[in-house]
């Protein structure tokens, strides 16, 4: 048999490429906890219907891209492509839209069949939050200020651009859409294949199409903000004055659409240049449609994704490995005592390892390979006297030091 590959489009998370992962998704999970949210988890397959209803019939992600296939009972199942959808799901079906609102983290994979890139993989990796419940445009400035702390706590707020964009209220958004159609069916020769096909089905999506004969189209198409009513210009208003409130600062960007009906109002994308075409890092807008299309009541929601793996590319550096403590016992008749020791680390919380094969030498020489900051030797004279002698690789200093006292002593030097 030929050496077995990961499938295409998958990679795994090992040493380093673990570590910078670990740290997306910690620092995101702290940075949400000290805004309120809670973390759910979902399953990661799901209903073919959660997102073939909700993400729409003529969507790229449910006409290309979903991983769907049906179970031995005969009921169709869809590997997730996005976090959303199941977190508006799980409202609903564990009862909880009658207690809102209500703040969500999430992460972990998701899955879909596209061209693999740099930082774009078939399964993937999101960090997500929602806010579920809160028709408020300063809670839309808050939930894209919380993104942007959680970019700044990974260090990367200066590679970073918030652009914006309002898509109305569905009043509004039908105005525009109207319009379009009938300024893009007048030029439909001109279109790309691809864009005729969305024409009728979904003519927003005209819009980010990255077709140069398409785009060629676009600076005389008409604006949204020509169709904004009173109610949709207040809450942009809103939703700009939070931001400076917040002190995130932003370029308005009229491009960005959202081309699902239940989308509305604010839109963002925060984007780098350093990462090629795929420059889009975290992503999000209001979707107050959402939780009805899953059968619940209307519920306004806000919310954004983040990818794991282009954020983790961005680090300018992988996170140092945790460092170890290894007990070395000098002799068979050692073994318990090292073992007990051992195990009176751990209980500490500290990260400790017991090496009992080979010469001391070969031990020392692994021990500092593995990055351990000590080494605990366990001899007869030490143990006679209730002692081990405690090495500090870092320092290049030995000295002794009381079996019982060694747990609070390692902890305080942490």
């Amino acid at each position: 048999m030929s050496q077995l590959q990961p499938p295409r489009g998958t990679h795994d998370l090992i040493g380093e490429d673990a570590r910078r992962h670990a740290h997306v998704v910690e620092t995101a999970r702290r940075v949400t906890a000290s805004y309120g949210y809670e973390e759910w988890a979902t399953p990661v397959f799901e209903d073919t219907r959660v997102f073939s209803r909700t993400l729409g019939d003529t969507s790229d992600v449910v006409t290309k891209e979903m991983y769907t296939f049906p179970d031995r009972g005969g009921e169709s199942l869809t590997l997730r492509p996005e976090g959303t959808a199941s977190i508006c799901r799980a409202l609903v079906t564990n009862g909880l839209t009658q207690s809102l609102p209500r703040k969500v983290f999430y992460n972990g994979p998701m899955f879909r069949y596209e061209r693999p890139q740099k930082g774009r993989y078939r399964q993937f990796h999101q960090i997500g939050a929602e806010l579920l419940g809160s028709a408020d445009p300063l809670m839309d400035a808050e939930t894209i200020a919380m993104g942007h702390a959680i970019l700044r706590a990974l260090g990367l707020g200066g590679d970073v651009t918030l652009e914006l964009n309002t898509l109305g209220d569905p009043e509004s958004r039908a105005a525009w859409r109207a319009a379009l159609v009938a300024y893009f069916r007048e030029r439909a020769e001109a279109l790309s294949e691809e864009s005729r096909a969305r024409l009728e089905a979904n003519p927003l999506r005209i819009l980010d199409s990255k077709s140069p004969q398409d785009r060629a189209l676009l600076d005389d198409a008409p604006a949204l903000d020509g169709f904004l009513n009173e109610d949709s210009r207040r809450f942009w208003d809103g939703v700009r004055r939070g931001l400076d409130a917040f002190s995130v600062p932003f370029v308005v960007n009229p491009r960005i659409v959202r081309g699902l009906d239940y989308y509305s109002h604010t839109a963002f994308e925060f984007t780098t240049t350093r990462l090629g075409a795929q420059g889009t890092v975290l992503a999000g807008g209001r979707y107050d449609g959402l939780v009805a299309e899953m059968g619940g009541p209307q519920t306004p929601a806000i919310g954004w994704a983040g990818g794991i793996e282009r954020l983790a590319l961005l680090l300018d550096a992988a996170p140092e490995a945790p460092a170890t403590i290894v007990v070395l016992p000098m002799g068979d008749d050692m073994t318990a005592t090292a073992i007990a020791v051992t195990q009176s680390l751990r209980e500490t919380g500290l990260r400790a390892e017991l090496d009992l094969r080979g010469s001391v030498k070969k031990r020392m020489e692994r021990a500092v390979k593995a990055n351990a900051s000590h080494v605990v030797l366990i001899g007869d004279e030490e143990l006679a006297r209730g002692e081990a002698q405690l090495r500090d690789l870092r320092l290049r200093a030995q000295r002794a030091v009381p079996l019982a006292e060694l747990p609070a002593l390692l902890a305080a030097e942490r």
